[in-house]
């Protein structure tokens, strides 16, 4: 490799990035685009292993302060000035909560953690909807600058240990001990090739943004680095032609064959990573490949030159604007938000990017100068998100209402008709445009973060062990089945059980409907597999355990039903599914336990009541709402197979709705954290009432 920025270097950047842009802009042909990120990957192994390599080769060992600083004054300006703007643009967009939110995503970008964060909240990076983070797509650079920060480190130590096996041998101060390296190069690749298809199929939300899953590419990169110059001068003209059409083929052929249910990266990735290393290996040599004529075309190196200011302002310019508007784009909105990408980049490119490479602030700041980007960059991040956290807890603190009241007595409101009365007046409020009050529960801030703690029994991670909870010395046993709907139950049976003297089981996962069918996770066009071994196993333990009382309760499918091969969306379809799913689920559980009960899905919002109470001024009437038809007919369902079956129905809507309307706030506490799961502290606070519903609290 060369020391100047070879043509088909820049040109495989543009690929890289327009392909990227046009997947996430939602161009149809295109599903796999998502893989450019993959050819980056690659690249950047490339160009930094030779890097060193010629550091070695020169100068004997590599100056980590030098190196470091090139890589800050290549990456920090410009990230830090698209994080800080995306922040701001935040605080003037969208609501509080999700402002707060963004400023907390920033936070972790600037300590090149967001693949971390991410992972950790299992994020889907596909949605592109209005719940993504704008800065979601900072895991790359995370994952890249992790790389940057190990591999000079491990490449010092294999030159070190080279240099002790050469001692008493006469070698060249300046040798790259390439047989080393390959070696370590190849069992890292190994390993993190072997974890990356494991933990696809495992954990793929979670993987798609490991460091560990990715290392593998950016070694694959550093090995083609390492090919002797000597061995690629002696290929031809053609057959670096060949390669170079072939690698190109492999990586256009995963932009168009890859979609969203591909796991990924796992052995997918192979495609778009083989693929840009043949494009390299190509190019090395002293005949060029005919490709390069298209690779080094003037606006193909233009957009490889400015692949990094539209990577970094490609997502926020989609992700904000559909947060403005409050929805999906259309294309048009589409286009426009693509253009304005471009002429951000652009001038992001020329005012920023170059005068920290090669302008006035790179002259100024030499080698070790160059690291105080690092804290610098900190600052500038910590400066705006405690500005944004201030800014948004000071208007989250605005409201000045009183909390909202029945005239019952507290030991009333524990009774279902307490609950009932307090909903009603709370409907009143909503209808007289009341203010929302000021002292609520959580704190509105916090609404998000109001889950249900499953303890170790995280059913969706793959464990698969019990977790008795309640009070774990009773007699009584009760078995809690169903997906996410079900866990924001477990706050008000953890009180019950241990009021009631209940030993309880909550054999519950997010996106697993509790009835026998066939589902797609959300957003993904696939069968829910993981779902179905699931309840096989949950079904195992019921049988088990012989409980004493079984509650059902569950989401409809939200992302269709599969009949065979088929996925339905169409109600006309999935109504029949759905009620086959849940007479089998009863026909099973009536013989395992004594009682079976059905608690009947929530209603659900149209819109998000966190969004709406942290928008604007809001009163409570202009947050509640009036349950969706759809999640209405779809529970309706489960109620059927339930009394066919001759299955207790309990039934919380009059503990959330009156009348049609369904306030957000019921007294003082926060009934949702999003359009369709109870918060834990209303859950907690319907205890005293589903208690005595189902009888829990009466003497054994």
């Amino acid at each position: 490799m060369g020391k100047s920025l070879r043509g088909d270097v820049q040109g495989l950047r543009a690929v890289a990035v327009l392909v990227v842009i046009a997947s996430h802009a939602g161009v149809v042909w295109l599903p796999g685009g998502y893989v450019g990120v993959d050819v980056f990957f690659v690249i950047s192994g490339y160009l930094i292993t030779g890097l060193l390599l010629r550091e070695v080769a020169t100068r004997g060992s590599v100056s980590l302060a030098g190196f470091w600083s090139r890589r800050a004054r290549r990456i920090l300006p410009a990230a830090t000035f698209v994080t800080a703007v995306t922040v701001a643009v935040a605080l003037s967009w969208y609501s509080l909560i999700d402002a707060r939110q963004v400023a907390e995503d920033a936070a972790w970008a600037a300590l090149f953690a967001a693949n971390l964060h991410f992972a950790r909240q299992d994020v889907d990076y596909f949605a592109s909807d209005l719940a993504v983070s704008p800065l979601q797509h900072y895991w790359s650079l995370a994952v890249e600058e992790q790389f940057y920060l190990v591999w000079p480190l491990l490449l010092l130590a294999c030159v070190g240990l080279a240099r002790l096996g050469r001692r008493g041998r006469r070698s060249r101060q300046g040798s790259v001990p390439r047989g080393v390296l390959v070696s370590v190069l190849v069992a890292v690749a190994a390993a993190s090739f072997t974890w990356s298809v494991v933990h696809s199929a495992d954990a793929p939300a979670a993987a798609y943004f490991s460091t560990l899953t990715r290392a593998w590419e950016l070694a694959v990169g550093a090995l083609v680095a390492l090919v002797p110059a000597a061995a690629v001068r002696r290929m031809g003209r053609w057959p670096a032609t060949l390669l170079a059409v072939v690698g190109l083929a492999m990586i256009v052929t995963a932009c168009v064959v890859l979609t969203e249910a591909t796991p990924f990266p796992g052995y997918a990735a192979t495609l778009p990573v083989l693929g840009c290393a043949l494009v390299l290996l190509a190019g090395g040599g002293a005949a060029r490949p005919m490709t390069d004529h298209l690779l080094a075309l003037r606006p193909v190196r233009v957009v490889g030159d400015w692949s990094y200011s539209l990577y970094l302002w490609h997502w926020p310019a989609l992700v904000l604007t559909a947060g403005l508007l409050g929805r999906s784009l259309t294309a048009a909105e589409t286009a426009v938000a693509v253009l304005v990408t471009f002429v951000l980049s652009g001038v992001t490119y020329h005012a920023v990017e170059l005068p920290f490479r090669d302008g006035r602030p790179a002259l100024a700041l030499r080698v070790r100068r160059a690291l105080v980007l690092y804290p610098a960059s900190l600052a500038v991040v910590a400066t705006t998100c405690a500005a944004a956290w201030w800014w948004t807890g000071e208007r989250a603190d605005g409201g000045d209402g009183p909390a909202i009241t029945a005239g019952v007595d507290e030991d009333v409101l524990a009774h279902p008709e307490g609950t009932v009365a307090l909903v009603r007046a709370s409907v009143d409020a909503a209808r007289d445009r009341k203010a929302v009050p000021s002292d609520l529960s959580p704190d509105l801030l916090d609404l998000r973060d109001s889950i249900a703690d499953v303890g170790a029994c995280d059913y969706a991670t793959g464990v698969r062990r019990l977790c008795p909870r309640g009070d774990t010395d009773a007699e009584r046993t009760v078995v809690v089945i169903g997906d996410s709907h079900a866990r924001a139950w477990i706050p008000a049976f953890d009180r019950i059980s241990e009021v009631g003297g209940w030993r309880a089981y909550y054999l519950v996962m997010s996106q697993c409907t509790a009835a026998h069918v066939v589902v797609a996770p959300v957003r993904e066009d696939r069968p829910f597999t993981e779902c179905g071994r699931f309840q096989e196993w949950a079904g195992a333990q019921v049988e088990m355990l012989q409980p004493d009382l079984v509650v059902v309760t569950s989401s409809p499918p939200v992302n269709g039903v599969y009949d065979g091969d088929t996925r339905y969306e169409a109600l006309d379809r999935v109504v029949p599914l759905l009620a086959d799913g849940y007479d089998d689920l009863f026909a099973d559980l009536q013989d395992a336990a004594e009682r079976v009960v059905l608690l009947r899905d929530v209603p659900k919002s149209s819109y998000d009541p966190a969004t709406c109470l942290t928008t604007g001024s809001p009163d409570l009437g202009d947050c509640s709402f009036e349950p969706l038809e759809r999640s209405r007919r779809l529970a309706d369902v489960a109620v059927t197979s339930a009394r066919l079956a001759e299955v207790e129905v309990v039934d919380p809507t009059p503990w959330l709705c009156y009348q049609g309307l369904c306030p957000v706030v019921v007294g003082g506490t926060l009934t949702y954290r999003d359009t369709d799961h109870l918060t834990t502290e209303y859950a907690a606070s319907l205890a005293g009432a589903l208690g005595r519903t189902l009888g829990m609290l009466d003497a054994p």
